[in-house]
């Protein structure tokens, strides 16, 4: 099955989602260097993360930053 650009991006950030639940420590960043919100869902085109989301990402303990995820494959 071909996938288009969109639903690619989709699977990788789903398969980087969970890898980065399954991190006890140091979870990984969603960022993908595509830092556009997209005007009516708040979300972030690259990521999915809210604004919010995405200030208090450096300052969040572990737990939080997966709890960021979660809400990412909800979005999705």
């Amino acid at each position: 099955m071909w996938l288009n650009g969109e639903q690619k991006k989709i699977k990788e950030l789903k398969a980087r989602a969970e890898i980065a639940l399954a991190t006890p420590e140091n979870v990984p960043s969603p960022c993908v260097s595509v830092c556009v919100m997209h005007a009516k869902t708040g979300f972030c085109q690259g990521c999915w993360r809210t604004i919010s989301e995405i200030a208090g990402w450096s300052g969040s303990g572990d737990a939080s930053k997966r709890q960021v995820w979660q809400h990412i494959l909800l979005r999705l």
